[in-house]
Protein backbone atom coordinates (compact mmCIF):
# COMPACT_ATOMS: atom_id res chain seq x y z
CA UNK A 1 0.00 0.00 0.00
CA UNK A 2 1.48 3.39 -0.58
CA UNK A 3 1.88 5.74 1.98
CA UNK A 4 -0.89 8.24 0.78
CA UNK A 5 -3.14 5.25 0.94
CA UNK A 6 -1.96 4.17 4.47
CA UNK A 7 -2.66 7.40 5.72
CA UNK A 8 -6.09 7.81 3.72
CA UNK A 9 -6.95 4.26 5.54
CA UNK A 10 -5.84 5.75 8.67
CA UNK A 11 -8.03 8.64 8.42
CA UNK A 12 -10.50 7.06 7.37
CA UNK A 13 -11.07 4.71 10.13
CA UNK A 14 -10.40 7.50 12.69
CA UNK A 15 -13.50 9.89 11.51
CA UNK A 16 -16.23 7.08 10.21
CA UNK A 17 -15.46 5.86 13.88
CA UNK A 18 -15.65 9.48 15.29
CA UNK A 19 -19.25 9.38 13.52
CA UNK A 20 -20.60 7.04 15.71
CA UNK A 21 -20.39 9.74 18.69
CA UNK A 22 -21.12 12.46 16.46
CA UNK A 23 -24.22 11.27 15.05
CA UNK A 24 -25.44 10.39 18.63
CA UNK A 25 -25.00 13.90 19.52
CA UNK A 26 -27.21 14.94 16.94
CA UNK A 27 -29.91 12.75 17.16
CA UNK A 28 -30.15 13.98 20.50
CA UNK A 29 -31.00 17.49 19.17
CA UNK A 30 -32.75 16.73 16.29
CA UNK A 31 -34.64 13.53 14.40
CA UNK A 32 -33.07 11.62 11.98
CA UNK A 33 -34.27 12.98 8.70
CA UNK A 34 -34.57 16.30 9.57
CA UNK A 35 -30.60 15.57 11.12
CA UNK A 36 -29.49 14.53 7.77
CA UNK A 37 -31.10 17.09 5.64
CA UNK A 38 -29.46 19.72 7.41
CA UNK A 39 -26.30 18.28 7.26
CA UNK A 40 -26.66 17.81 3.39
CA UNK A 41 -27.58 21.56 3.04
CA UNK A 42 -24.14 22.26 4.93
CA UNK A 43 -22.68 20.00 2.75
CA UNK A 44 -23.81 21.75 -0.56
CA UNK A 45 -22.93 24.90 0.84
CA UNK A 46 -19.47 24.01 1.50
CA UNK A 47 -19.39 22.02 -1.69
CA UNK A 48 -20.71 25.19 -3.56
CA UNK A 49 -17.59 27.41 -2.58
CA UNK A 50 -15.10 24.38 -3.03
CA UNK A 51 -16.43 23.77 -6.73
CA UNK A 52 -16.32 27.25 -7.18
CA UNK A 53 -12.44 27.03 -6.63
CA UNK A 54 -11.02 24.36 -8.25
CA UNK A 55 -13.95 24.12 -11.09
CA UNK A 56 -13.62 20.49 -11.50
CA UNK A 57 -14.71 18.26 -14.53
CA UNK A 58 -18.75 17.56 -14.55
CA UNK A 59 -20.17 14.53 -15.70
CA UNK A 60 -20.34 14.34 -19.43
CA UNK A 61 -23.65 12.44 -19.88
CA UNK A 62 -26.96 12.65 -18.35
CA UNK A 63 -26.42 8.76 -18.00
CA UNK A 64 -23.25 9.48 -15.84
CA UNK A 65 -25.18 12.06 -13.69
CA UNK A 66 -27.97 9.72 -13.17
CA UNK A 67 -25.16 6.67 -12.03
CA UNK A 68 -23.68 9.59 -9.71
CA UNK A 69 -27.55 10.25 -8.50
CA UNK A 70 -28.04 6.73 -7.76
CA UNK A 71 -24.66 5.75 -5.85
CA UNK A 72 -25.49 9.05 -3.55
CA UNK A 73 -28.68 7.98 -2.78
CA UNK A 74 -27.54 4.42 -1.63
CA UNK A 75 -24.84 5.52 0.27
CA UNK A 76 -26.27 8.32 1.73
CA UNK A 77 -29.73 8.14 1.84
CA UNK A 78 -29.95 4.37 1.81
CA UNK A 79 -26.76 3.90 4.22
CA UNK A 80 -27.28 6.98 6.53
CA UNK A 81 -31.13 7.17 7.06
CA UNK A 82 -31.26 3.72 7.90
CA UNK A 83 -28.23 3.44 10.69
CA UNK A 84 -29.54 6.91 11.69
CA UNK A 85 -33.26 5.61 12.06
CA UNK A 86 -32.18 2.35 13.78
CA UNK A 87 -30.68 4.18 16.55
CA UNK A 88 -33.72 6.60 16.96
CA UNK A 89 -35.85 3.58 17.18
CA UNK A 90 -33.72 2.69 20.15
CA UNK A 91 -31.56 -0.12 18.56
CA UNK A 92 -27.82 0.29 20.01
CA UNK A 93 -24.58 2.01 18.69
CA UNK A 94 -23.13 -1.25 19.24
CA UNK A 95 -25.58 -3.21 17.50
CA UNK A 96 -25.32 -1.08 14.39
CA UNK A 97 -21.25 -1.12 14.62
CA UNK A 98 -21.90 -4.68 14.62
CA UNK A 99 -24.16 -5.51 11.43
CA UNK A 100 -22.49 -2.96 9.55
CA UNK A 101 -19.17 -4.45 10.28
CA UNK A 102 -20.45 -7.31 8.31
CA UNK A 103 -20.74 -5.44 4.71
CA UNK A 104 -16.84 -6.56 3.79
CA UNK A 105 -18.57 -10.60 4.43
CA UNK A 106 -21.34 -9.47 1.66
CA UNK A 107 -18.95 -7.58 -0.16
CA UNK A 108 -16.84 -10.85 -0.03
CA UNK A 109 -19.82 -13.04 -1.02
CA UNK A 110 -20.46 -10.42 -4.06
CA UNK A 111 -17.05 -9.80 -5.87
CA UNK A 112 -16.34 -13.64 -5.42
CA UNK A 113 -19.48 -14.38 -7.80
CA UNK A 114 -17.93 -11.63 -10.43
CA UNK A 115 -13.79 -12.11 -10.75
CA UNK A 116 -12.21 -11.14 -7.43
CA UNK A 117 -10.94 -14.23 -5.80
CA UNK A 118 -9.90 -14.37 -2.19
CA UNK A 119 -7.50 -16.76 -0.63
CA UNK A 120 -8.74 -18.91 2.01
CA UNK A 121 -6.59 -16.86 5.29
CA UNK A 122 -8.05 -13.74 3.53
CA UNK A 123 -12.06 -15.85 4.31
CA UNK A 124 -10.33 -16.14 7.92
CA UNK A 125 -9.83 -12.60 8.27
CA UNK A 126 -12.87 -11.83 7.58
CA UNK A 127 -14.46 -13.90 10.12
CA UNK A 128 -12.40 -13.27 12.62
CA UNK A 129 -12.85 -9.35 11.98
CA UNK A 130 -16.30 -10.08 12.33
CA UNK A 131 -15.84 -12.18 15.70
CA UNK A 132 -13.36 -9.40 17.12
CA UNK A 133 -16.00 -6.51 16.09
CA UNK A 134 -18.71 -8.69 18.23
CA UNK A 135 -16.72 -9.10 21.54
CA UNK A 136 -15.72 -5.07 21.17
CA UNK A 137 -19.24 -4.22 21.04
CA UNK A 138 -20.95 -7.10 23.05
CA UNK A 139 -21.34 -5.05 26.36
CA UNK A 140 -23.12 -2.44 24.43
CA UNK A 141 -25.84 -4.97 23.32
CA UNK A 142 -28.90 -4.54 24.01
CA UNK A 143 -31.69 -7.24 22.53
CA UNK A 144 -34.86 -5.63 23.76
CA UNK A 145 -34.01 -2.90 21.69
CA UNK A 146 -33.57 -4.96 18.29
CA UNK A 147 -37.14 -4.10 17.62
CA UNK A 148 -38.37 -5.41 13.81
CA UNK A 149 -38.55 -1.43 13.03
CA UNK A 150 -35.13 -0.95 13.70
CA UNK A 151 -33.62 -4.90 12.32
CA UNK A 152 -35.16 -3.39 9.09
CA UNK A 153 -33.49 0.45 8.72
CA UNK A 154 -30.35 -0.62 9.89
CA UNK A 155 -30.69 -3.92 7.41
CA UNK A 156 -31.32 -1.56 4.81
CA UNK A 157 -28.62 0.47 5.62
CA UNK A 158 -26.20 -2.62 5.27
CA UNK A 159 -27.61 -3.31 1.77
CA UNK A 160 -27.26 0.10 0.54
CA UNK A 161 -23.43 0.95 1.27
CA UNK A 162 -22.61 -2.57 0.25
CA UNK A 163 -24.28 -2.14 -2.93
CA UNK A 164 -23.68 2.39 -3.54
CA UNK A 165 -20.08 1.49 -2.71
CA UNK A 166 -19.62 -0.90 -5.40
CA UNK A 167 -22.04 1.03 -7.69
CA UNK A 168 -19.65 3.63 -7.31
CA UNK A 169 -16.63 1.89 -8.26
CA UNK A 170 -17.86 0.23 -11.29
CA UNK A 171 -19.92 3.40 -12.54
CA UNK A 172 -18.42 6.26 -11.53
CA UNK A 173 -14.81 5.50 -11.53
CA UNK A 174 -13.90 8.41 -13.58
CA UNK A 175 -16.08 11.02 -12.31
CA UNK A 176 -14.44 14.02 -10.35
CA UNK A 177 -15.25 13.01 -6.99
CA UNK A 178 -15.72 16.98 -5.68
CA UNK A 179 -18.43 17.67 -8.37
CA UNK A 180 -19.86 14.20 -7.98
CA UNK A 181 -20.31 14.97 -4.06
CA UNK A 182 -22.07 18.02 -5.00
CA UNK A 183 -24.78 16.48 -7.03
CA UNK A 184 -24.93 13.40 -4.38
CA UNK A 185 -25.48 15.98 -1.45
CA UNK A 186 -28.43 18.19 -3.61
CA UNK A 187 -29.91 14.75 -4.43
CA UNK A 188 -29.79 13.38 -1.01
CA UNK A 189 -31.59 16.46 0.37
CA UNK A 190 -34.21 16.75 -2.42
CA UNK A 191 -34.93 13.15 -1.13
CA UNK A 192 -34.35 13.76 2.75
CA UNK A 193 -36.36 17.09 2.94
CA UNK A 194 -39.96 16.18 2.33
CA UNK A 195 -39.46 13.03 4.76
CA UNK A 196 -38.03 15.38 7.19
CA UNK A 197 -41.38 17.74 7.09
CA UNK A 198 -44.05 15.27 6.58
CA UNK A 199 -43.10 12.48 8.79
CA UNK A 200 -40.95 14.53 11.55
CA UNK A 201 -42.23 18.22 11.37
CA UNK A 202 -38.72 19.56 10.68
CA UNK A 203 -38.15 19.77 14.69
CA UNK A 204 -34.91 21.13 15.89
CA UNK A 205 -33.44 21.60 18.71
CA UNK A 206 -30.72 24.43 18.16
CA UNK A 207 -27.86 24.02 19.91
CA UNK A 208 -23.55 24.40 20.09
CA UNK A 209 -23.64 20.89 20.36
CA UNK A 210 -25.86 20.40 16.98
CA UNK A 211 -23.97 22.75 14.63
CA UNK A 212 -20.40 20.87 16.00
CA UNK A 213 -22.13 17.63 15.26
CA UNK A 214 -23.09 18.67 11.69
CA UNK A 215 -20.09 20.82 10.98
CA UNK A 216 -17.70 17.38 11.83
CA UNK A 217 -20.23 14.82 10.16
CA UNK A 218 -20.09 17.41 6.56
CA UNK A 219 -16.19 18.36 6.79
CA UNK A 220 -14.30 15.24 7.80
CA UNK A 221 -16.73 12.50 7.10
CA UNK A 222 -19.28 12.85 4.48
CA UNK A 223 -16.51 15.29 2.09
CA UNK A 224 -13.12 13.61 3.33
CA UNK A 225 -14.10 10.38 4.72
CA UNK A 226 -16.46 9.52 1.94
CA UNK A 227 -13.04 11.00 -0.73
CA UNK A 228 -10.69 8.65 0.72
CA UNK A 229 -13.12 5.80 0.54
CA UNK A 230 -13.68 5.65 -3.15
CA UNK A 231 -9.61 7.05 -3.42
CA UNK A 232 -8.86 4.09 -1.38
CA UNK A 233 -11.50 1.79 -3.72
CA UNK A 234 -10.18 3.06 -6.97
CA UNK A 235 -6.47 1.70 -5.88
CA UNK A 236 -7.24 -1.41 -4.43
CA UNK A 237 -9.37 -4.50 -3.82
CA UNK A 238 -12.68 -4.07 -2.76
CA UNK A 239 -12.89 -6.24 -0.25
CA UNK A 240 -9.74 -5.61 1.43
CA UNK A 241 -10.43 -1.46 1.75
CA UNK A 242 -13.89 -2.09 2.99
CA UNK A 243 -11.91 -4.38 5.87
CA UNK A 244 -11.27 -1.18 7.24
CA UNK A 245 -15.11 -0.65 8.39
CA UNK A 246 -14.09 -3.42 10.95
CA UNK A 247 -11.11 -1.05 13.06
CA UNK A 248 -14.78 1.70 13.02
CA UNK A 249 -16.56 0.18 16.30
CA UNK A 250 -13.22 -0.07 17.73
CA UNK A 251 -12.52 3.63 17.51
CA UNK A 252 -15.86 4.25 18.78
CA UNK A 253 -15.19 2.55 21.59
CA UNK A 254 -11.93 3.86 22.35
CA UNK A 255 -13.01 7.46 21.65
CA UNK A 256 -15.97 6.44 24.49
CA UNK A 257 -13.07 5.67 26.86
CA UNK A 258 -11.20 8.55 26.57
CA UNK A 259 -14.03 11.10 26.32
CA UNK A 260 -16.28 9.93 28.42
CA UNK A 261 -14.86 7.64 30.70
CA UNK A 262 -16.49 4.61 29.54
CA UNK A 263 -13.97 1.40 30.03
CA UNK A 264 -13.47 -1.25 27.47
CA UNK A 265 -13.97 -4.82 29.06
CA UNK A 266 -11.31 -7.86 28.96
CA UNK A 267 -13.47 -8.87 25.86
CA UNK A 268 -13.50 -5.54 24.46
CA UNK A 269 -9.73 -5.72 24.58
CA UNK A 270 -9.34 -9.06 23.24
CA UNK A 271 -11.87 -8.11 20.51
CA UNK A 272 -10.07 -5.48 19.39
CA UNK A 273 -6.72 -7.78 19.21
CA UNK A 274 -9.17 -10.29 17.08
CA UNK A 275 -10.60 -7.52 14.71
CA UNK A 276 -6.58 -6.40 13.78
CA UNK A 277 -5.64 -9.79 13.43
CA UNK A 278 -8.90 -10.38 10.84
CA UNK A 279 -8.14 -6.92 9.04
CA UNK A 280 -4.20 -7.70 8.78
CA UNK A 281 -4.84 -11.21 7.13
CA UNK A 282 -7.23 -9.15 4.04
CA UNK A 283 -5.09 -6.61 4.19
CA UNK A 284 -1.35 -7.65 3.62
CA UNK A 285 -1.73 -10.42 1.57
CA UNK A 286 -0.57 -9.79 -2.42
CA UNK A 287 -3.04 -8.16 -4.48
CA UNK A 288 -5.33 -9.88 -6.11
CA UNK A 289 -6.46 -9.65 -9.94
CA UNK A 290 -8.85 -7.27 -10.08
CA UNK A 291 -12.14 -8.00 -12.69
CA UNK A 292 -12.67 -5.51 -15.48
CA UNK A 293 -15.07 -2.76 -13.68
CA UNK A 294 -14.25 -0.02 -16.58
CA UNK A 295 -17.21 0.77 -18.74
Amino acid sequence: MLESDRFLAWYFVIVWGSGFLATKVGLQHAAPFTFLTLRFAVGIACMLVLVAIVKPRWPSSATETAHVVVAGLLMHVGNLGGSHYAQYLGMSAGIVALILATQPLLTAVLLSRTGERLGTLQWVGIALGLVGVALVVWHKIDVDAMSRGSLTAVSVSLVAITIGTLYQRRYCASVDLRSAGLIQFVASALVLAPLAWQVEGFAVDWSPRLFAAIAFLVVFASILAVNALHTLMRHGAATRVTSLLYLTPIVAVALEWRLFGVVPSALSVAGIAITCAGVALVTRLRRLPQPDLET
